[in-house]
């Protein structure tokens, strides 16, 4: 995670913007949270900025009052089931997730009947709802290590994302994980394809590659047949893009996730030449939070974020288990 305040790269209007949201926020008593899709001038004026596990836990420990969660719907939710007693605000209500959207709370009710003894390993990215039905939560970040925890023996249903459920699968050898068939829009559309293209033209790049691609699976296939470069290739969380780019020494990375994550990458390590491998990667509900929307939010208190208490009850040992499980959270600022 990276703390930020509004001090880099804005013009006078932007500095002018930034400087009543932050007299805004401190009126309210509210600490600005916000994810590393957001667009950047949400990221310069938050007071933190990083990926859902780190949101989670800022969400988890913060003392403020008031939190105002810069990222979709799904996001705010997890906020306000980790802290019931805070008030938990969204700039827009209209910022959903198409892979939260992607299973229901009865859909999965109807899978675990199926499979019953199975484990339940919800993608952070999921509604409260779901959430309530599953075992434990994980993150890009942790996974595996979620999954590695459950008795080998046991059944694993994984969900909802197909491409994290595959990658997960490889790495952890378990042939009893059942995957569900759901997809975030934005990153599969990225594609196998569009990857060793630019990895061809670019030969020089490393890849950091997010396992929600469309092109994780096969980017990690590729490497072994030598069709991607095994030594340049990472399937990495957006926290662990973000910790890698501090420390690599290439002169460039092709980035294969939605493309606000660019502009973390490039303060992180403004030596290095970050770019997109689809250009047009963009989550068009992380981009309802804007400048005009976060203001609004922050001068007329809406819109709170409300989670059924009974749903919040159960949804937070699904949670709490996946901060318990890792990765260790990155120094503040760092």
């Amino acid at each position: 995670m990276t703390d930020t305040k509004a001090t880099t790269s804005l013009n006078p209007v932007d500095a002018e913007w930034a400087a009543r949201v932050r007299k805004l926020a401190d009126e309210r008593g509210a600490v600005i949270l916000a994810h590393n899709y957001q667009r950047p001038e949400i990221q310069e004026v938050a007071d933190h900025v990083g990926d859902s596990l780190a949101l989670a836990r800022l969400a988890a420990s913060s003392s403020a009052s008031v939190i105002v969660l810069c990222g979709v719907y799904f996001m705010a939710e997890t906020a306000k089931i980790l802290s019931p007693e805070r008030t938990v605000l969204i700039p827009d209500a209209g910022a959903g997730c198409s892979l939260a959207d992607s299973i229901t709370a009865d859909q999965l009710r109807a899978w675990k009947a199926e499979h019953p003894g199975a484990a339940v390993v919800a993608y952070v990215n999921t509604s409260a709802e779901v959430k309530a039905e599953a075992d434990v939560c994980c993150t890009s970040a942790n996974a595996a290590e979620v999954v590695s925890a459950i008795p080998a023996d046991r059944e694993v249903l994984f969900l909802p994302d197909q491409f994290l459920g595959a990658h997960v699968k490889r790495v952890t050898g378990r042939s009893n994980l059942r995957v569900w068939a759901g997809e975030c829009h934005v990153h599969a559309g990225i594609s196998p394809q569009a990857l060793r293209d630019m990895a061809t033209a670019r030969p020089e790049a490393e890849l950091y590659v997010h396992p929600e691609c469309g092109c994780g699976t096969s980017a990690l296939w590729q490497t072994g047949t030598g069709d991607l470069p095994m030594s340049r290739t990472q399937v990495l969380s957006t926290g662990g893009m973000l910790t890698a780019a501090r420390t690599t020494r290439a002169s460039a990375v092709l980035v294969a996730t939605e493309t606000g994550m660019l502009h973390q990458l490039r303060k992180a390590n403004p030596a290095v030449s970050f770019e997109p491998v689809n250009p047009h990667a963009t989550c068009r509900y992380m981009k309802m939070i804007t400048a005009e929307a976060l203001e609004r939010c922050l001068r007329t208190g809406q819109t709170e974020v409300e989670v059924d208490p009974a749903v919040a009850a159960r949804a937070r040992r699904a949670v709490e288990a996946m901060i318990a499980a890792g990765p260790a959270p990155a120094p503040a600022g760092a």
